[in-house]
Formats: structure tokens, C-alpha cells, sequence
């Protein structure tokens, strides 16, 4: 049964939750689940953004066949090649074999290797465009934010980006997270992203002066209104500045000598005016 929602005009989010998945990759407990989002927009030429992990596959497709109505699938724009994006690509160009691929070169080859894909491809590199009819897609290379062949992809008439990883979130789209966005988003851009912060800020430089009204990213909601202050925390993030000014104290304590030293440590500051956060590494 389908789920799919349409955001803006022409625009249609196709995602699915995976709330049973107790790792995300792994290595990242999501006790909220994870979302696996992907995008149609529709104009003369109709556009799909990346597809999904196979734990939401059949919903996917349902929700692309809906969103469809019947129309053409014109493009699809491979902007990530991790498999919780890509791992329904080689039925998606079964379901729709006149579709072309706009991707990367680095992606493109990425297609042969996973999947012995030699179809109808359209290479694309930073600053090309692609009109879709009364749209424009413009294409930004992303490269290592997370993966080498990453681009983001923005329609300046209507003010979206479509982000690839970043700004995603762990958690399912279909509850309201209670810590809002930036809990999760944090967790999840340190876990997943945070090496590539000079990777990342280059990127943020390429998209500050863009007119953003909404960024659709592969993980979490999307986001629209008071987006500086996405842009700005991805900014701190990015930079390794701190959103707060404290002092961390780590400790492990076999005999409980150094937790006494660290507590007393940590009251010695608060006294002073210090934020002072204290963590036992052993629990």
C-alpha cells in the first residue's frame, strides 16, 4: 500500500521507515529506526532521486507507481552509490528500462561494477545543468561527503537541494522525533560524515549563495523554514567548533581514586562558572 506524500508542487517524497532494524550499518544503535527517502519530481520530464535500501523496497515501488500516475519515468539522478540507496537500482531499470541514468562518472562506473549496468547514461560534473521542462536541475559535486562520488542536485525555481547523506538524521520519518532534529542529526552526521568536515565545508561554500526553500536528504525530513540554522549547525559541525563552551572530563576509574579526582576536578571548575559534563568511559 502506498505512502507517498507530495511536498511541493510536483515534488513527491517516496521514502520508507525501517523500524526493526536495531543497527544502522551495524554500528549505530537506532532505537527510533531509520528512513530511507527518495524523490519524483514531476514536469515534462519526470525525475527520480537516488531509490532505497531493499527493506523498503516494495513499498518504493508502489509509491513511484502512484506517484507516476501512469507517466513516463524519464530520469533517474544517482547522486549516492551506498547500497541503503542503490540496492533497488537494478529493478528499478528492469520496472523502467527507457529510463536514463544522470550520474557522476565516478557513480556511473560504480553502476558496471554492482550491477553490469551499460544502459542509457547522461554524465554529469560540477555546474552542469539539465532542464526538465519549466525546472532546471544544477548539479554540485559533493565528493567524500561521505562517498568519493557524491553530488547534490538543486532546482533553483523552486529553492531545492537535494542533499544526498547530508543533513540526514537517524529515525523514522513517521513519528515526531521528541529531541527534534539536531539530537539525531548530530549523532548521525559524527558517525557517518564527521572525518569529511573540510570535505563538508567545501561544499557548503559551493551552496551558500543558493536560495534554498527546501533540502531533501536520503535520511530524515525534509527540511523548509528557518534553514540558516541547519546550514549554520552543519557550518559548526563541519568547522569542529563547538556548539557549546565547557569542559569534558573522560575518566575510568578501577579502584574509584580517579572518579573521586575527576568529580572533584569537575566541582572545582563549576565553582569557577565552568560547563563542566563528566563521563565514566567504562559505563
Amino acid at each position: 500500500m502506498q505512502n507517498c506524500t507530495e511536498i511541493a508542487a510536483g515534488l513527491w517524497y517516496l521514502g520508507g521507515n525501517d523500524r526493526r532494524i536495531a543497527l544502522f550499518e551495524s554500528a549505530y544503535p537506532v532505537p527510533r529506526g531509520v528512513s530511507y527517502n527518495s524523490y519524483l519530481l514531476k514536469d515534462e520530464k519526470n525525475v527520480l532521486f537516488d531509490t532505497v535500501d531493499n527493506a523498503v523496497g516494495e513499498l518504493f515501488f508502489e509509491n513511484l507507481a502512484f506517484a507516476l500516475d501512469g507517466g513516463k519515468l524519464d530520469y533517474v539522478v544517482v547522486q549516492h552509490m551506498e547500497p541503503d540507496h542503490s540496492a533497488t537500482f537494478a529493478r528499478l531499470v528492469e520496472l523502467y528500462p527507457d529510463v536514463t541514468v544522470v550520474t557522476s562518472q565516478k557513480a556511473a562506473a560504480m553502476l558496471k561494477n554492482y550491477f553490469g549496468f551499460a544502459g542509457k547514461t547522461h554524465i554529469v560534473k560540477e555546474g552542469d545543468t539539465l532542464s526538465v521542462g519549466k525546472r532546471t536541475l544544477t548539479f554540485v559535486a559533493a565528493p567524500m561527503v561521505h562517498w568519493p562520488e557524491v553530488l547534490f542536485t538543486y532546482v533553483p525555481e523552486d529553492g531545492i537541494l537535494f542533499s544526498a547523506d547530508a543533513f540526514g538524521k537517524f529515525g523514522a520519518n513517521d513519528i515526531e522525533d521528541p529531541e527534534g532534529w539536531t539530537c539525531e542529526a548530530r549523532r548521525y552526521y559524527f558517525g557517518i560524515v564527521g572525518k569529511f568536515g573540510k570535505n563538508t565545508q567545501a561544499v557548503l561554500k559551493k551552496i551558500a549563495d543558493l536560495n534554498i526553500e527546501f533540502i531533501c536528504s536520503l535520511h530524515g525530513p525534509v527540511l523548509s523554514g528557518n534553514l540558516s540554522y541547519y546550514l549554520d549547525i552543519y557550518n559548526t559541525w563541519s568547522s569542529y567548533e563547538p556548539e557549546d563552551r565547557g569542559v569534558t572530563i573522560a575518566y575510568a576509574s578501577a579502584y574509584g581514586h580517579t572518579k573521586q579526582a575527576a568529580e572533584e576536578l569537575a566541582c572545582a571548575l563549576e565553582a569557577k562558572g565552568q560547563t563542566v559534563s563528566l563521563f565514566d568511559l567504562a559505563r
